[in-house]
Order: C-alpha cells, then sequence, then structure tokens
C-alpha cells in the first residue's frame, strides 16, 4: 500500500482525494492546511496537521505528498517534501518560474525520490488519439500547430481569494488556465528554439495579463501560434489544439479540448474517423486525469520506475511562459 498526504485543503484537493480513494494500492492517511477550518472537510479517519514540517515527522510512514497550495508556494513546499524523502505530486504549475522548478529537479535526483506533475489533460480520450495519430509513420512532418484557449474569468473569480491573479502565487492567464494546453502543445511538437510573445492586462483587475498570444518556432523547423485569454463574455468559448501535418489535418476542439473537430488524413478513412468520433463523444473525459496520475506515481513507486508525467514535463511549459512574458517585455524575439 503507497501511503499519501496531502497538503492544501482548496477546491484541488477534492481531485486529489477522490482519485486516491479510486486508486488500487492507494491510501490517503493525512492532510495539512494552516487553517484549521478547512480541517474539518477532511475524511473521516485521515490524520490532520498544520504544520508540514510535523507532519512529516511525526508520520513516517507517509510514502507521497500531493501538493495542492497556491502556485506560489509550490517550490517551497515540494523542497521541503523532497529534503524529507518523501515523493511529490505536484500540482501545475511546477512553479512560477523555470529556476524554481529546475531546482525542484536537482532537489528530487539528488534525494533519490519522484516527482510526477499534474497534467491531466495528457490522459483525455481524443487527445491520446491526437498523440497517437502524430506518430503514425504516414502522417509525415508537421508543418504548423494552434492553440487556442478562450475562457472566461471574471473580476469575481479573482477577488475571491487575494493572491489570484498576483504574479507572486498566482500568475495570469498562461500559467494558471492554459499551461494545460501548451503542455500538449510541447508534448505533441517537442523542444523549442525560440518564441516572440505578446501580453496584456486587459478587463481584469490583476497584476498579471489576462490576454496572451505568442509565435513559437520548435527546433524541428514547425511553428505555432499560441491564443490565450480570461476576457471571453459571457462564459467559456474554446480550448483547442489543431495540428497540421503534410498528409493530415486534425483538430481537437470544444468547450475544454474534447472532441474531434477536423480529423482528415490520406492513411484515415472517412468510416475510421466517424467511428473515432462517435466513440469520443460516447466518452470525452475517458479516465479523469488525476486518476490517472496517481495510479501512475503509485505504480512508479512501488515498481521502482518513473512516472509517465515526470519533472522535466512540468517544468518544460513553465520555461515556455516565462520566455512568452519576457520576450513581451523586451520587445524582441527570445531564443531557447
Amino acid at each position: 500500500m503507497i501511503n499519501y498526504a496531502i497538503v492544501g485543503m482548496g477546491f484541488i484537493a477534492d481531485k486529489h482525494i477522490q482519485a486516491i480513494e479510486e486508486t488500487p494500492n492507494a491510501k490517503l492517511i493525512a492532510i495539512c492546511d494552516t487553517n484549521e477550518d478547512r480541517l474539518q472537510e477532511a475524511p473521516l479517519g485521515v490524520a490532520t496537521f498544520t504544520d508540514l514540517q510535523t507532519m512529516l515527522d511525526e508520520m513516517p510512514e507517509i510514502h507521497a505528498v500531493n501538493i495542492c497550495v497556491p502556485s506560489g508556494l509550490h517550490a517551497k513546499l515540494a523542497l521541503q517534501v523532497i529534503n524529507n524523502k518523501r515523493h511529490v505530486v505536484l500540482e501545475k504549475p511546477m512553479a512560477l518560474t523555470s529556476e524554481d522548478a529546475k531546482a525542484i529537479m536537482d532537489a528530487t535526483s539528488q534525494a533519490g525520490v519522484k516527482l510526477t506533475v499534474v497534467h491531466p489533460n495528457r490522459y483525455r480520450p481524443a487527445i491520446k488519439e491526437l498523440k497517437k495519430v502524430l506518430e503514425h509513420p504516414e502522417a509525415g512532418r508537421v508543418s504548423h500547430a494552434n492553440v487556442t484557449v478562450r475562457w472566461n474569468r471574471n473580476q469575481e473569480y479573482y477577488d475571491q481569494a487575494p493572491w489570484r491573479g498576483t504574479k507572486a502565487f498566482d500568475g495570469g492567464v498562461l500559467m494558471n488556465q492554459a499551461i494545460h494546453s501548451l503542455d500538449l502543445l510541447l508534448w505533441m511538437m517537442g523542444p523549442v528554439k525560440a518564441v516572440q510573445g505578446m501580453v496584456t492586462t486587459r478587463f481584469r483587475k490583476i497584476e498579471s495579463e489576462d490576454v496572451a498570444t505568442a509565435l513559437v518556432e520548435f527546433k524541428s523547423g514547425a511553428v505555432a501560434v499560441i491564443e490565450a485569454a480570461t476576457t471571453i463574455y459571457p462564459k467559456n468559448l474554446e480550448e483547442s489544439l489543431a495540428v497540421f501535418t503534410e498528409n493530415g489535418s486534425f483538430k481537437v476542439s470544444g468547450a475544454n479540448a474534447l472532441y474531434i473537430d477536423t480529423w482528415d488524413a490520406s492513411f484515415v478513412t472517412e468510416a475510421e474517423r466517424e467511428a473515432l468520433k462517435q466513440k469520443i463523444e460516447q466518452d470525452p473525459w475517458g479516465e479523469r486525469g488525476h486518476v490517472a496520475i496517481i495510479k501512475s506515481m503509485t505504480h512508479a513507486i512501488q515498481t521502482n520506475t518513473e512516472p509517465e508525467v515526470v519533472g522535466v514535463d512540468g517544468y518544460n511549459p513553465v520555461k515556455l511562459i516565462e520566455a512568452i512574458i519576457d520576450s513581451s517585455e523586451k520587445g524582441t524575439k527570445i531564443y531557447f
């Protein structure tokens, strides 16, 4: 049995609790939050603490800790857990700077523990099919891709907590909302060569950006366009990822990038395309991403292997976002 603990009882913690409960050979045994009122919501029989170090000291049986606190605290708490020789399940973003993300990876390697970053969208059925079709030998080279996140996060959303929208604890639309789509873009397209970004804060009263655009050049020679915003009226409009190859055009779309919009390829018949679209429409979410993440980490600990999503997968989108914002501020292309 792999014993888990959770730090932070905010909104996302519920998904971690459910995921641990649904994973064979995984058990939640402790929760830590500095707010004692939130600890009243802990499942029956789970030990509760208001101090992370106390929890780690008093419960050596904890194998892994899920970090579910505001983004600006990820690096500090992840390093504390790693230095106490525990494995880490780290919510996105891995950190708010690439320097902190690299420090987490380095500490993980030195401590000999495992790290997974929560990028659950990789497990959506349509996304898995997109990854598979791009690796098909007849797909050919990729020419370009497009990522779009047109969502609504109104002022009331940001006003719910003082850390939301801040540069120190949250980040903007890129780091908070679009990071999952950027993770998928990098997963599909590979290493980045250069980026030119333009970000701005148009409508929301926050420190960070609420609109961002960027052009990305990959080492393969392919390029991509990124558009992300939380200013869309009156609700989420679109989250999509489109990739175009020599012999295929593919787009996963919908309000949450769940459905096949375009699936045209020289090696895919019309019957195959329609069957795939119907299959995904019947079960667009598939196995919930947080469950898949916990299952992967549990298996990795049990078998002393690596989880499916590792530290560098968390580092890469943070590095890209950092470069987009840096490019916008400097008005120049940033090379990797």
